[in-house]
């Protein structure tokens, strides 16, 4: 990544020219992709971008090439001709935190909630991490693209007190994604009946799902918490 020094630097706005910039974007919606590449090539004039559509696109790029950011969208397809899904961003991006901890990313998308499933990986990066809803104003975006260029964080989109442990995580795409009984959930995950029942007990704890509750306006406990985590961004 391009060095600064932040206090020649009050004011985020163009990096020095001490080399070519490279950005490679991530959308399949085209409009989106269009408009994106647009917004950032009249900021940085200069800046070699790159776009990808897949998630496979996108590993591919960075086999042969050094981006100084990344901007990307969740709901991607895994390759070209399959159907986008917010899984398999939340999936690439896991990947690329894990196997990049200095590249800078910049995430553009309309499910950030979806984000909190990966916030331990994002609070651990050691490079830049913006979030940008893509409702945003185009200065409100660049300014974040800038954050994350310059090895800085704005993550407070996803500072919540709703945080889940990866089998807690699993157990709620099982049932809810792949509409999975208790008994299937047990086989799939290798665990007992007795771990799977804990599991939703601390699940519904974190989402202030409880059986008194649910009792006393007649409603589905379990359906509860299939609403609680689709509002929260948990699963699709």
């Amino acid at each position: 990544m391009v060095g600064i020094n932040l206090k020649e630097h009050q004011v985020f706005g163009y990096l020095p020219v001490e080399k070519k910039l490279g950005i490679l974007v991530v959308d399949d919606h085209q409009l989106i992709l269009t408009g994106t590449l647009d917004v950032l090539s009249r900021q940085y004039p200069e800046a070699a971008i790159i776009k990808a559509q897949t998630a496979k696109e996108t590993l591919s790029q960075l086999q042969y090439q050094h981006f100084d950011l990344i901007v990307m969208d969740l709901s991607i397809p895994d390759r070209q001709g399959e159907t986008a899904e917010i899984d398999t961003g939340i999936k690439l991006l896991q990947t690329l935190l894990q196997e990049y901890p200095h590249q800078n990313f910049m995430v553009q998308t309309s499910y950030v909630k979806a984000l909190i499933r990966i916030k331990h990986e994002i609070d651990n990066h050691q490079a830049g991490f913006a979030i940008a809803d893509k409702g945003l104003p185009e200065d409100k975006m660049l300014m974040r693209v800038n954050l994350a260029l310059h090895g800085a964080t704005h993550t407070k989109d996803i500072k919540t007190g709703i945080e889940l442990k990866p089998e807690w995580l699993e157990v709620l795409r099982l049932a809810f994604e792949e509409s999975l009984t208790d008994r299937a959930i047990t086989e799939r995950m290798y665990k007992s009946e007795r771990a799977v029942r804990t599991y939703w007990t601390k699940i519904q704890d974190v989402l202030g799902v409880y059986p008194e509750d649910c009792k006393q306006s007649g409603k589905n406990m379990r359906i509860q918490t299939e609403i609680r985590s689709r509002d929260e961004g948990l699963i699709d």
